[in-house]
């Protein structure tokens, strides 16, 4: 027979499950634009060899990317810094939660190695959160950075950080080792972050996007995802937040949910919808680049905005 203590706690996990993963509108099967066939090259098998081979993590494989055939099979990624392990438990991601463990210190060469072996143009850098930290990671961050420009002169780094908690100390450490794009996502609306996005704050995260710009980052860039219960009129609200702190480059994707104990998918948004979005970006808030669509992500053809950029090299 339960005591009274484990009854409560059993109800107050009841409520807080009911509050982060809301039972809204089941949207049934999957529609047809978001079928993907993952069809695996040889490319893509020699760039897996490559990272497996400099002990290297992925986003593509730890958030179950549905474009990582695509990416891959053209020699892509996006490399995964400080360990696959995160310190937040955000209720859409699919990487690994917990204590993480050492920071490997061969690390940012190993990238810069990786990187060359693959003749990347562009490369986009990520990392989990390290709230264990100090300084959250920054430190590891610019060495990263620095070991690529110094081995990969050729190469552009597309960084995609966390918040380091809003601390302007810990960010100003990576804009100093210059990442020709600074990247951070909002995820989602103001309205949903509570339930979406652990132990952030979306003002903290336009604040850190604001001083990105203010710093004098070359190309600022953030993005959100689709179907965790927003409506069209907060996406866009969400959207000119962003340019009005001095956002260049927006991607918007749909959300598709990694397991059960995920937060639950309320909606599809169609084909339509997603261009609606893009013409927004474009015509009224004047991104310089959106990439809007549902199988977009974060750092989906991130080269080729840096590529189409024609006032970027002339920064």
């Amino acid at each position: 027979m339960m005591n009274g203590k484990r009854l409560e706690t059993q109800a107050v996990d009841s409520m807080t499950r009911s509050l982060r993963f809301p039972q809204g509108a089941d949207p049934g099967r999957r529609p047809e634009w978001l079928k993907v066939r993952l069809n695996y090259n040889e490319r893509a098998k020699a760039l897996g060899d490559v990272i497996k081979k400099y002990n290297l993590n992925t986003v593509c494989s730890e958030a179950k990317c549905p474009n990582i055939g695509e990416c891959w099979g053209v020699g892509t990624a996006t490399i995964m810094i400080l360990g696959d392990t995160c310190t937040r438990k955000c209720s859409f991601c699919a990487v690994a939660t917990g204590k993480p463990n050492l920071i490997d210190p061969d690390e940012p060469v190993n990238a810069a190695k990786a990187i060359k072996f693959m003749n990347l143009g562009h490369v986009v850098i990520t990392s989990v959160d390290r709230d264990d930290l100090a300084d959250g990671g920054a430190a590891h961050w610019a060495k990263t950075i620095r070991a690529i420009h110094e081995l990969c002169p050729q190469t552009s780094v597309e960084v995609l950080t966390g918040d380091f908690k809003g601390k302007s100390e810990h960010l100003e450490r990576v804009l100093e080792a210059e990442p020709e794009v600074f990247s951070h996502n909002l995820e989602t609306t103001r309205r949903l972050t509570w339930q979406v996005r652990s132990n952030s704050d979306f003002d903290r995260s336009l604040g850190v996007l604001q001083q990105a710009v203010k710093w004098g980052a070359r190309r600022v860039k953030t993005g959100m995802m689709l179907g965790l219960g927003e409506t069209m009129d907060e996406v866009k609200e969400t959207m000119r937040s962003a340019a009005d702190v001095g956002v260049q480059y927006f991607s918007v994707g749909q959300y598709l949910r990694p397991t059960s104990n995920h937060h639950q998918v309320q909606r599809f948004w169609t084909p339509m919808e997603f261009e609606e979005i893009k013409a927004y970006g474009n015509d009224e808030l004047g991104f310089i680049n959106i990439e809007a669509g549902a199988l977009v992500r974060s750092s989906y053809h991130a080269e080729k905005a840096v590529q189409k950029d024609r006032s970027f090299n002339e920064i």
